[in-house]
């Protein structure tokens, strides 16, 4: 008996989501098992009111393959535990899944979103019928445990590449001594810090200074290479991670954060570079900067890699060929075959074994002084960040996205 698929997007935004999107609505309209395609807006939260959207004939999947950022919007919603079945949100789901004749939900986020997934699988397990709950892997931070890495990670580390060589260049003009600091997202993982290093991993000298999460920063050892480095070169230029943790595990600079959490517990980080630039002002003296590389390594859709996009789009396409086969409480994950040439595989895993779980940069990649450790952190970034995405502009230049809000 043919059934509905709906589709939704969670968590933060990225350039590749909308190409998994792209990929589910393509593969679930050419599926003789699925009747009609729908996608939720905002997520499961926007789902449970029954903010609901048709695109059983929507077809300008290049245009949305294309766009950055999420097409349903998002949400930030943590699902009560499964034990509280009768909780509202639950009930809601239930009857909005029930409207709909939902036989397949499949949601596409990071860690967080792999949790709501997980205790919907859990919530209707053993029932007749019950649809069956899909996760799509998304996140520029790269966390997610048992996939060699995630869609939109190479997009944005194709962007921290590139920004962070243009730095370089705009800073080696000068011969006035001088420190740019630039902060790169990452909470408790640094692999968007990895991708800001690429300049040097590549063959170039800079930048000096790359501080990851997962390594314990020391402020005067931090001091000792700065004035070392500008003892032979006019200009010093750091990557760090705006996590970055002292050695008794306290952020950098936590005096001078928030100390606000969202909805799932994790602290809102800024403020690490803006915290160095005043220790380096402060001991040192000489001209500094700082420069936060926030939201927009997330949706630079001009600097997308076509390689993240179309790897994307296939996943998404997997995606429902997964669900097809009856694969509940399961997410679809890559598997790397090889970095030259490039190849991975798709396979799924247990949503239990990544809900809530990160994927650290592994012990050996963390000594940056390692020329091997160098040269597996280049062979395993490039392929990610290869190939141009074609755009769609309109008349005055601008890019045109597609958006399914109203």
């Amino acid at each position: 008996m043919r059934k509905n698929l709906i589709v939704a997007q969670s968590g933060g935004p990225s350039v590749a989501i909308n190409a998994t999107l792209a990929g589910v609505i393509a593969a679930a309209q050419a599926a003789p098992g699925i009747d009609r395609v729908y996608g939720g807006i905002h997520g499961v939260e926007g789902i449970q009111a029954g903010k609901i959207v048709d695109l059983t004939d929507f077809h300008e999947m290049e245009k949305l393959k294309a766009t950055p950022a999420m097409a349903l919007g998002s949400c930030r919603c943590k699902l009560p535990p499964v034990d509280q079945k009768d909780a509202p949100i639950y009930q809601n789901l239930r009857r909005v899944f029930a409207e709909y004749d939902i036989g397949y939900f499949l949601y596409i986020g990071g860690n967080d979103s792999m949790d709501t997934v997980c205790k919907l699988a859990r919530l209707f397990a053993g029932e007749p019928d019950a649809p069956v709950f899909l996760g799509l892997p998304k996140t520029v931070d790269n966390d997610l445990p048992l996939t060699d890495h995630t869609p939109g990670y190479g997009s944005a580390a194709k962007y921290l590449a590139i920004t962070m060589n243009e730095i370089i260049q705009d800073t080696a003009i000068y011969a006035v001594p001088a420190v740019t600091i630039v902060e790169v997202m990452g909470r408790n993982a640094g692999w968007l810090t990895l991708a800001a290093g690429m300049p040097r991993f590549a063959g170039g000298t800079k930048p000096d200074i790359i501080a990851l999460p997962e390594v314990p920063f020391d402020e005067e050892e931090f001091l000792r290479q700065v004035r070392e480095t500008l003892s032979h070169s006019p200009n010093v230029v750091a990557a760090v991670s705006e996590g970055i943790r002292d050695k008794n595990g306290e952020y950098v600079g936590s005096s001078a954060k928030s100390g606000a959490v969202d909805t799932f517990g994790h602290a809102y980080l800024s403020g690490v570079g803006k915290y160095l630039e005043g220790l380096v002002k402060k001991e040192i003296g000489c001209k500094v900067r700082s420069i936060e590389i926030n939201l927009m390594q997330r949706c630079a859709a001009h600097l997308a890699s076509l390689a993240d996009i179309e790897e994307s789009f296939a996943l998404g396409k997997a995606g429902v060929a997964s669900a097809l086969r009856g694969e509940t409480g399961r997410m679809v994950a890559l598997d790397r075959l090889s970095d030259s040439p490039y190849s991975v595989k798709l396979k799924t895993v247990a949503v239990e074994e990544v809900a809530n779980l990160e994927q650290l940069v592994p012990e050996k990649w963390r000594d940056l002084s390692d020329p091997k450790a160098v040269e597996e952190i280049r062979d395993y970034i490039l392929p990610l960040i290869q190939g141009e995405v074609p755009q769609f502009r309109n008349e005055y230049g601008f890019n045109e996205y597609i958006t399914f809000m109203k």
